[in-house]
């Protein structure tokens, strides 16, 4: 084979290669989103126990607030993908148990929030709930607490990095959302990447999560554990898995955020 049919060859495969690249890549955004945003079917009705805030275009977000009287801290929740404020509720008891009250909301597409759910909208939304604990509740920063539970981290970490709060709660936490599925950068247009917001956290970190982890391997974690910049707490449960943490790790769990919760 001559030279320039030899070149003629190699410049078609790579041609080939870097069409099925970008068709993988397109591919890999659409089911991304259809992954990372399942929404199940509301688990809850609008009683007069929830509520709605309006996001700046238009869309009803649900919302939630769990009150403490006398609570230290309020914690700002971002739950996971499979979850809505209903199933929520059923882990709240046990936080006010600690003295702290919950307001969580729904990310759009979610229980009673409208709208479709993406990455920017998610961490928009997360900063007007913020913004209204801040402007309804008249919490100043050193009373606000953000905890993001598997998909949750991705806005909590987001937030914890624009806005000035007391401390970051990260339960199952993954170093970017596309890595879950590759485990190493393969594609372009990754989302919620919190490994390389981590640095810029500037208030104190506590990461949790099962070292038996099914669905997002325990190295996330310890990857996120690594990049915060400290102050920093962790609580690795052995044998637990992504949805089981407390059960398994049971007064322990509870003592690391009630210890983590009255350190700030």
């Amino acid at each position: 084979m001559k030279m320039s049919d030899l070149a003629l060859s190699l410049g078609r495969i790579v041609v080939m290669l870097a069409a099925a690249y970008a068709i993988i890549a397109v591919l890999g955004h659409f089911y991304s989103l259809r992954a990372m945003f399942p929404r199940p079917a509301p688990s809850y009705t609008m009683t007069p126990d929830y509520f709605h805030l309006t996001a700046p275009d238009g869309v009803k977000l649900a919302a939630r607030h769990w009150e403490t009287p006398g609570a230290s801290h309020t914690v700002l929740w971002f739950h996971g993908n499979g979850e809505d404020l209903g199933t929520v509720g059923d882990y709240i008891g046990e936080w006010q148990k600690l003295g702290l009250s919950v307001f969580a909301v729904d990310y759009r597409g979610y229980g009673g929030s409208g709208g479709s759910p993406t990455e920017g909208n998610v961490n928009a939304d997360a900063a007007l709930a913020l913004e209204w604990l801040k402007r309804e509740k008249k919490l100043k920063p050193e009373q606000l607490i953000i905890f993001g539970y598997s998909l949750g981290s991705g806005p909590a970490v987001d937030l914890a990095v624009r806005e000035e709060i007391a401390g970051l709660i990260l339960l199952a936490p993954f170093v970017s959302a596309y890595r879950v599925m590759t485990g190493v950068p393969l594609l372009p247009g990754d989302k919620f990447r919190n490994l390389s917001k981590m640095p810029r956290v500037r208030c104190p970190v506590l990461v949790i999560q099962g070292t038996d982890d099914g669905m997002i391997p325990v190295w996330h974690g310890r990857k996120i554990y690594e990049a915060a910049p400290g102050p920093k707490r962790s609580l690795w449960v052995e044998g637990a898995d992504h949805g089981d943490v407390s059960e398994v790790a049971g007064e322990r769990y509870w003592e690391t955020i009630k210890s983590f919760a009255e350190s700030l």
